[in-house]
């Protein structure tokens, strides 16, 4: 019996990772489309260490059939929302790595040729 509440628990627990994972990764898609970048990373701390803790916990996988299906859903939508992440962060590192070039590039012709400003 100790063995089966356990286990309710742990398949309670995945779950709840998985939502509160979910719920970040949308708070993340609604941040980054509104160009609320300061945000980010605090929340990508968060979901680190949820992901910590969901690998000390069994997979989603050894979970009953129909939390199984509740986690997948859930995984799904943290995957899409992190894709809409992706998509609207990556341009955004692109100008930057852009701008570190110029001014790596020009801090290089300062000191070769002297800084005259």
């Amino acid at each position: 019996m100790q063995e089966n509440e356990n286990n309710m628990a742990h398949a309670n627990e995945v779950l709840h990772c998985y939502s509160r994972l979910a719920d970040h990764a949308k708070r993340m898609a609604q941040l980054a489309a509104a160009r609320e970048w300061a945000q980010l990373p605090a929340l990508e701390a968060e979901c680190a260490a949820i992901i910590e803790r969901l690998k000390e916990l069994p997979s989603a996988e050894s979970l009953e059939p129909s939390l199984r299906e509740q986690a997948c859903e859930l995984i799904q939508r943290i995957r899409a929302d992190q894709e809409t992440v992706s998509r609207l962060v990556q341009p955004q590192l692109n100008d930057l790595l852009t701008r570190m070039g110029s001014l790596n590039a020009q801090r290089s012709l300062d000191k070769a040729y002297g800084n005259r400003h």
